[in-house]
């Protein structure tokens, strides 16, 4: 009775102190008994089409890009990539950093609960005098500060928002990590295909000063000006050589660390793979459109996760215009001897309502709501400009792509007439015609030389921009969601192995992932970017809007308007955390046609509250 009349008097008076902040009555209602403004999905500007969209070797069909580096068909290649994903270290920092933002759900969700339960207990002998007494005390303390305004209930869903964007972070950096192995592989390759062609014209070089000194030594018709020159010719190409082998091996060690291994030779790894050459990119890719960035990008979705993150805050920040409204309740015995304090006599107790209402806050409240807005914008902000990097991101891998192909067909024929070139020129020379002079075979040399190491730099191009291309479409972080049946590559190991940098899990936590797992998160996929895996079971897939990114959001409560706004459930459970991490996408929540949602306002004038 006591606690229905509570009840009752709490929300009479929140009926008159609703209009004391920003929300009315009817939008307090509306947002699900929460005050402040509701998010929405923020727009973001996205190109219609590619702008090589009518160009043949693009293919705009919808694709799964879970395994894009497979179109390159180098197997080591195939390898590295798996390994790269169970074994590194930067990867894993984003995967301890999802298991903090769940122990933040956690914590999120306790704070709906009582926020303080408390024992107490304590023996004190006094003395007055030569008088002496004992006094024993035990009691219980609770203090429950209820969710009127939606405190709680919108740190849940921030806390909720900020998990799913610590997903996307990891997924974010698995992008990345397989972008950069491929990208260091490829380059290891070109620059070895370099060195290689280089090896045939220092050999050239040298047979050209061979002969030159043997005409001296004969008194021919050569001059020290042609042996000089010669000499500088081979002594330069040398030196490129030189530097070859200094970008090889800076390779070679970049990649050793994506692995997450220490710095190791891996010549002879190289060495013995099946195919030893340049990977070759196929003539045509697969694109999508642009539209598609906004669901299929793990960094878009991030970003647009922050921002419902940060939007609840700004409801949250709103609730110090209100009173809090907390019941409080204490039970506790004094006696002076232990085998009395449990009797009715020496029970003492209090149970009842209160309130703690912020006044003469001079600004300080009005100003953080204003605050918590402004980081709002910032992050939707960051959302739009990171959709407009990614298109121009993708734009530029597609030119790239289409003009280095035609830009290696051209070099690989003027690379072929330079060796025509230059075994005409050394015939003659070596023959001693009239005319033929070393200077001119030293400029058809030095041709060869270029036009050949910019052929074999053009066909490395080619394939790294096709991985570009697929970093940019946000390809490959599917990964983590099927088994890999790809062997790991074995770098020599060594006492500092990966897995012994992962530190120990208490024993009484099963929650907790196992020593050494690579695969963090463990999520389910999103029904609208990949095809589902089995297990767990497949999702129903769900209509997308290409307009507008498809994040997770709360889900929906019924509001007395008829309409539906997020919010989370009514009673959740104490220490609640979500085990596997919720599905990554949920149909987006539509603008609701009254109350108060969070888009991005015309920016000509300030918020006003």
């Amino acid at each position: 009775m006591l606690m229905n009349r509570i009840m009752a008097g709490v929300a009479v008076l929140s009926i008159f102190l609703t209009p004391l902040g920003c929300t009315t009555i009817r939008q307090y209602f509306h947002n699900g008994l929460k005050v402040g403004p509701n998010y929405c999905p923020p727009q973001a500007m996205i190109a219609d089409h590619w702008i090589d969209a009518d160009d043949k070797k693009l293919n705009i069909d919808e694709h799964n890009f879970a395994d894009w580096w497979k179109v390159l068909d180098d197997p080591l290649l195939n390898r590295l990539m798996v390994t790269a994903y169970r074994q590194n270290l930067t990867l894993r920092q984003a995967g301890f950093r999802i298991l903090a933002a769940r122990a933040q759900l956690g914590i999120a969700t306790g704070q709906f609960f009582p926020q303080q339960q408390t024992a107490s207990g304590s023996y004190f002998r006094r003395g007055i005098a030569d008088n002496y007494f004992d006094q024993w005390s035990f009691g219980f303390n609770l203090a429950w500060e209820l969710d009127f305004w939606g405190k709680f209930r919108r740190a849940i869903i921030s806390a909720e928002d900020s998990l799913e964007a610590s997903i996307f972070n990891y997924d974010a950096a698995l992008v990345t990590l397989l972008a950069d192995t491929a990208t260091y592989y490829i380059q290891i390759r070109t620059t070895e295909e370099r060195i290689r062609l280089l090896d045939n014209i220092i050999r050239i070089q040298e047979d050209v000063l061979n002969f030159i000194d043997a005409r001296v030594k004969l008194g021919k018709n050569v001059t020290d000006l042609d042996r000089a020159q010669a000499r500088s010719n081979l002594m330069q190409s040398r030196a490129s050589r030189n530097q070859l082998l200094i970008d090889l091996r800076i390779s070679q060690n970049q990649l050793c660390i994506v692995l997450g291994r220490p710095v190791t030779d891996i010549t002879e790894l190289l060495a013995d793979a099946p195919k030893k050459t340049i990977p070759t990119a196929p003539q045509t890719v697969v694109v999508g459109i642009p539209a598609d960035l906004l669901r299929r990008r793990p960094d878009v979705r991030q970003a647009e996760r922050q921002a419902a993150a940060q939007a609840e805050q700004i409801g949250i920040a709103e609730t110090d215009w209100y009173p809090a409204i907390a019941i409080s309740g204490t039970l506790g015995w004094q006696a002076q001897s232990l085998s009395n304090l449990f009797t009715p006599q020496t029970l003492s107790s209090s149970f009842g309502p209160q309130f703690n209402w912020k006044l003469l806050n001079y600004g300080r409240i009005l100003n953080n709501v204003r605050l918590q807005y402004a980081q709002f914008m910032q992050l939707v902000t960051l959302y739009q400009s990171t959709v407009l990097q990614a298109d121009l991101e993708v734009e530029n891998s597609i030119v790239t792509f289409l003009q280095a192909q035609q830009r290696a067909a051209n070099l690989e024929e003027s690379v072929d007439e330079a060796w025509i070139a230059l075994n005409v020129i050394v015939a003659q020379y070596e023959a001693g015609l009239q005319g033929v002079d070393f200077n001119r075979y030293a400029t058809i040399q030095q041709t060869l030389v270029s036009q050949q190491d910019l052929w074999v730099q053009s066909r490395g191009q080619i394939a790294i921009s096709l991985v570009q291309i697929y970093r940019g479409l946000g390809g490959g972080w599917e990964i983590r969601l099927t088994p890999q049946t790809e062997e790991s590559v074995v770098l020599n190991p060594t006492p500092g192995d990966v897995e012994q940098l992962v530190p120990a899990q208490p024993a009484d936590r099963e929650d907790l992932p196992p020593t050494g797992a690579p695969d963090l998160p463990n999520a389910n996929p999103p029904a609208d970017q990949v095809n589902p895996p089995a297990p767990p079971a497949p999702l129903d897939p769900v209509p997308v809007e290409p307009s507008i990114p498809n994040p997770a959001t709360p889900s929906s409560t019924e509001t007395p308007s008829g309409n539906t706004s997020p919010s989370t459930p009514a009673t959740p459970q104490a220490n609640s955390v979500p085990d596997p991490i919720p599905p990554p996408a949920i149909p987006p929540v539509p603008a609701p046609t009254d109350g108060t949602p969070i888009v991005p306002p015309d920016p000509s004038g300030p918020p006003k509250f």
